[in-house]
C-alpha cells in the first residue's frame, strides 16, 4: 500500500506547482507567509515529505523481510533484513526519480534518490538502535553506581 502512496505522490497530480496551489493558500492564512518565503517552506515541505515517505517506507520493508525470512535463534534485528530493506528502498527510490524524467511538471534527480536512500539508512540505524539497544531479559537501567542501579540490583 505504502508503494501505491509514493506511486501518486510521483505523478504531475503532486508536482511542485500543483502543490504550491494548495499550500500557499493554508500557510499564508496560517502563518502570513509571503510568496517569497513560501517558496523556502515549500521546498523544505515537500523534502521532507521524501524523508518521511522513504524512511517509512523502509522501516515496512524491513518489517516484511523480518516476517518473509526468518532467522535461527528468533532474533530481532538481523542485518540481512536490514540491508534487503535499504537496498530495497533505494531502487524503489531511483525507479521513482526514473519515473519523473519522463513527466514535463517534474523533475527526477539524483540529489533526491541519495535523500531518499539516506532516509532509509536513517530508519535502519533506528532500528539497530531500538532493537539491538537492549537484549531481551535485561533490565533497562543505567549501569554504575547510581541509585536506581543499586535500588534494581536489591529488588533481583
Amino acid at each position: 500500500m505504502w508503494l501505491g502512496v509514493i506511486a501518486v505522490e510521483s505523478t504531475a497530480m503532486l508536482s511542485a506547482q500543483n502543490t504550491g496551489r494548495f499550500l500557499y493558500p493554508l500557510l499564508h492564512f496560517l502563518f502570513g507567509l509571503d510568496p517569497v518565503r513560501f517558496l523556502t517552506w515549500h521546498f523544505f515541505l515537500r523534502k521532507s515529505g521524501h524523508v518521511i515517505g522513504y524512511g517509512l517506507l523502509s522501516i515496512l520493508l524491513f518489517r516484511a523481510w523480518r516476517t518473509t525470512l526468518p532467522r535461527v535463534g528468533n532474533p530481532r534485528w538481523s542485518i540481512t533484513w536490514a540491508r534487503t530493506a535499504f537496498f530495497v528502498t533505494a531502487l524503489v527510490a531511483s525507479l521513482d526519480e526514473w519515473h519523473q524524467t519522463f513527466l514535463p511538471s517534474r523533475t527526477g534527480t539524483i540529489h533526491d534518490v541519495f535523500l531518499d536512500s539516506a532516509s532509509a539508512l536513517a530508519a535502519q540505524l533506528l532500528l539497530f538502535f531500538w532493537f539491538r539497544g537492549w537484549k531481551e531479559g535485561e533490565p533497562r537501567t543505567p549501569k554504575g553506581n547510581s541509585s536506581l542501579a543499586r535500588t534494581t540490583e536489591l529488588i533481583s
